[in-house]
């Protein structure tokens, strides 16, 4: 998951130190809140995105109206960027290249829609309580904390305006209680209407020398991969299987997903080219963390935002089935 000012954000509140554990139904039934309200409220404001010593700032605007879901994206800082989003379908504005990349849907959900729409299960691996109360960018929120049960995953603190239920404030722990990665609102206006000139991109993608790229990933193919882990780790469910074609490579490549309901831990395995040194160690954006290895005559990667051991543990366990 995803400033005001970085001491802020170390400095754990004194709420926070208070916590107080709830009633299971209240804490699930406050996430479920929390999950539904990024979807079905219209909303506009300014979050920051911070991890390590980067630092990104992104402006949002969602509004629903009988059509669905409809939303714009602008990445503020470096090289500008739009994201348009009309329920799944995806345009990506890149002026520096005049390109406008075309997706069937979002890779990564962006802040505030963090949590999956399913939360039955987050109980088997988090105990989830209720803090106190606190104001995120003029807004009063409820204080939600997601401890881990073991050290297979990230903890989390989350904030919660208190009428809506959406989702203000959002940070990311590891086993040490480190922040790993934060998002806030730093201005934000809920409900209301929203004017559609705001949903529009500011790029003439129409005009002289913009192009559309459709070359996007492909729909998986839902099928058995003849791959799988030996030692699934505790919590975390397959939750799809499939292979995939990815442009410029010449098979495809098999795609198995776990996930314990929050996290979810990506394995990718494809054939190695002839002459190609194999890739083999951890690297990490943020709270993503990727492990490649090789295996036989394939190139292994396994990536999620989850500790460096939960990858290296799961793309260890990866074996041929042989069906």
């Amino acid at each position: 998951m995803r400033v005001l000012l970085l001491g802020l954000f170390l400095a754990w509140p004194a709420t926070l130190l208070a916590e107080t554990p709830a009633a299971p139904d209240d804490a699930l039934a406050w996430l479920q809140k929390i999950a539904t309200a990024a979807h079905e409220l219209n909303y506009s404001g300014t979050f920051i995105y911070q991890y390590g010593n980067h630092t990104e700032t992104s402006r949002i605007v969602h509004a629903v109206d009988s059509s669905g879901e409809h939303e714009k994206l602008e990445i503020l800082d470096g090289l500008p960027r739009e994201i348009i989003r009309n329920n799944d379908e995806v345009q990506c504005f890149l002026p520096e290249s005049k390109t406008v990349k075309v997706e069937k849907r979002l890779q990564r959900k962006p802040f505030p829609a963090l949590l999956p729409e399913q939360l039955n299960n987050l109980s088997e691996s988090y105990l989830i309580k209720l803090g106190g109360h606190q104001r995120i960018a003029g807004f009063y929120c409820q204080v939600l904390l997601l401890e881990p049960k073991d050290d297979l995953r990230y903890g989390y603190h989350l904030w919660a305006e208190t009428n809506s239920g959406l989702l203000l404030k959002a940070i990311m722990l590891d086993e040490k209680n480190d922040v790993v990665e934060q998002m806030t609102f730093t201005q934000l206006s809920i409900g209301g209407t929203i004017d559609e000139e705001m949903l529009k991109p500011k790029y003439p993608a129409k005009a002289a020398g913009w192009r559309y790229d459709r070359s996007g990933q492909p729909e998986p193919i839902s099928t058995e991969t003849g791959w799988s882990v030996k030692n699934p780790l505790a919590g975390f469910k397959k939750i799809m299987e499939a292979k995939r074609m990815v442009s410029g490579k010449p098979a495809p490549i098999s795609h198995i997903v776990y996930s314990d309901g929050l996290a979810a831990i990506s394995v990718f395995v494809e054939p190695r080219a002839p002459g190609v040194k194999p890739l083999n160690g951890v690297s990490k954006r943020g709270a993503l963390n990727i492990y490649t290895k090789p295996l036989d005559d394939y190139q292994v990667t396994v990536l999620g935002e989850a500790p460096p051991m939960t990858v290296m543990k799961i793309g260890n366990s990866v074996y041929y089935t042989g069906k």
